[in-house]
């Protein structure tokens, strides 16, 4: 896998590298955060530091997800709750804090690709199909929702959501007026019900809604999970 490494201290760099390539990944090093931008089309993964010498680490991410789905796994130092919120509504797929361990943070790197993998793969077979069936869409309110073409109008607007914002809202509404558990949800999202990706999970939710604007339309069942709509409106 050719990772991209945005990190500039040159010795947690080396160490960076070095294990990744014991590990069968090809590393490419930048410094810069200008640097992302230049090197992301040529990369499988990005790790990504947030105390760059010329621009913060999320506004690099804020700039990379307009252009790029590229995954992303941020590694910082920073741990403090508003900049764990703020990386994962930006997009990173992970965030980490140093220090971390290496074994911790290659299976963290191999699930973030396989997740990305998997959807991926789904996306391309929904695009072969969509040629030779209808578009699924579900409705509730003045919320629609079309699965095969990932989009979401409200009250006739388009709704702008990030990938993982729409992977947690298709599984809902693909189950519209049942009730999904908490644990199914992390599991097809993500593929783990990881006590960390569960903060992920809220994360996502909060801003989920807030964009939709309709805060009756994902219900929350305390104990269990939530619930997209109602029977009679889809």
């Amino acid at each position: 896998m050719q990772v991209l490494l945005a990190e500039d201290d040159d010795g947690v760099a080396a160490a960076l590298v070095e294990v990744l390539y014991d590990h069968g990944h090809i590393t490419r090093r930048v410094r810069y955060g200008r640097d992302v931008l230049t090197y992301h089309r040529s990369s499988d993964l990005l790790l990504l530091d947030l105390g760059l010498p010329d621009t913060d680490g999320l506004d690099v991410l804020r700039a990379l997800r307009a252009v790029s789905d590229l995954p992303v796994v941020v590694l910082t130092a920073r741990g403090d709750e508003r900049s764990v919120v703020r990386g994962l509504r930006l997009g990173a797929d992970d965030y980490l804090v140093k220090p971390v361990r290496l074994a911790e943070l290659l299976a963290r790197i191999d699930a973030v690709t396989r997740r990305n993998a998997t959807r991926n793969a789904s996306a391309a077979s929904a695009a072969a199909s969509a040629s030779a069936s209808a578009v699924r869409t579900v409705r509730a309110g003045d919320v629609e929702v079309e699965l095969d073409a990932r989009r979401v109008r409200v009250a006739g607007a388009e709704v702008e959501l990030t990938t993982k914002e729409f992977d947690i809202l298709a599984v809902l509404a693909g189950r519209a007026g049942t009730a999904v558990s908490r644990e199914q949800l992390l599991d097809e999202v993500w593929g783990d019900a990881h006590h960390a990706v569960s903060r992920s999970l809220d994360v996502h939710l909060t801003q989920l809604r807030a964009k939709l604007r309709r805060p009756d339309l994902v219900t929350t069942i305390r104990g269990f999970g939530y619930r997209f709509g109602n029977l009679d409106e889809c």
